[in-house]
């Protein structure tokens, strides 16, 4: 497993603090009320709306919060949900990594000031719209419990359901499609009994870029610092870390 993916599965693993619980609370119920004004209040009619709704159960947000963001985000009630705006950032990192903050703000001035202001002070630079995103594409990221031959089982199953690719990190299997796909062949995984982890639309770099130690812990300081912000819904990078500085990470968790 490449330390860019080695990576994204610690941050999985390190989970959600409960003193930062309320704050997971408002960022998954910002996503959920901006997909439903953007299509619709009905999860069954709207697949982004069925994803952010899947996220917030999966990080055990209340059912009536739920159901009010969606209200709120569909119009049937609470002030300043129209308001709320998709922003992206795009910028370097130590190093030279490319860096994507996604987020959703009432105040983009407040949110890119304050985006700014923590790349500066990690020695990166926010950079003009379109100059990282040309090396990421969308695409689905479903990870699921396998270990040796349910590994081979589900993988065949997964590329029969139109998956193009594949890592596997110990007894999980991350498997990714194009975003038109990935409904169907989570479908088809839960389908087969396999336990999701993680089913999310992600940006996946085409290209990773291998950086030293030094900037390597600088530039996963940044990415916390980033994710910290209560406006900013995710982060990515195409940054390959060391094994080393990994493991440091994974303690410091």
């Amino acid at each position: 497993m490449s330390g860019h993916s080695k990576w994204k599965t610690i941050k999985r693993k390190k989970g959600v603090a409960d003193a930062a619980r309320g704050q997971v609370f408002t960022k998954l119920a910002r996503e959920i009320a901006v997909a439903a004004r953007a299509g619709g209040g009905d999860p069954e009619m709207n697949f982004r709306l069925r994803l952010a709704v899947q996220k917030a159960k999966e990080g055990n947000m209340p059912i009536l919060n739920i159901e009010r963001a969606i209200q709120r985000g569909a119009g049937a009630g609470g002030e300043g949900q129209s308001t709320l705006e998709e922003v992206t950032y795009e910028g370097y990192a130590p190093g030279g990594a490319a860096i994507m903050v996604e987020a959703v703000t009432d105040n983009p001035t407040r949110t890119v000031a304050e985006v700014r202001s923590i790349l500066t002070k990690a020695g990166a630079n926010l950079g003009e719209r379109g100059s990282v995103a040309w090396n990421f594409d969308q695409r689905g990221v479903t990870v699921v419990e396998a270990e040796g031959a349910r590994a081979e089982e589900l993988t065949l199953l997964a590329i029969d359901a139109g998956a193009e690719d594949f890592d596997q990190d110990g007894d999980t299997l991350e498997v990714r499609t194009p975003p038109e796909t990935f409904e169907g062949v989570r479908k088809a995984l839960e389908d087969a009994g396999a336990t999701i982890i993680r089913a999310e639309l992600s940006m996946v770099p085409k290209t990773t870029v291998t950086l030293e130690a030094r900037a390597a812990a600088q530039t996963l300081r940044l990415l916390d610092r980033l994710e910290e912000l209560d406006d900013v819904q995710r982060v990515y990078t195409n940054a390959d870390f060391p094994e080393e500085v990994l493991e440091e990470y994974q303690k410091a968790s």
